[in-house]
């Protein structure tokens, strides 16, 4: 089963990308290094709760 993951940018805090992870397989929080659209540069991406 697969879940919706919001992913936010850790310098402004915008929520930028939506994608999906496996809900089973690991249970820390996905972090991607993704292109902010406010900050203009690449920044790591967390998932929110």
């Amino acid at each position: 089963m697969r879940e919706k993951v919001i992913l936010v940018c850790s310098e402004c805090l915008s929520r930028n990308y939506v994608t999906t992870r496996i809900k089973f397989q690991s249970n820390k929080r996905l972090e991607l290094k993704k292109f902010c659209k406010k900050c203009n540069t690449y920044t790591i991406h967390k998932e929110s709760k």
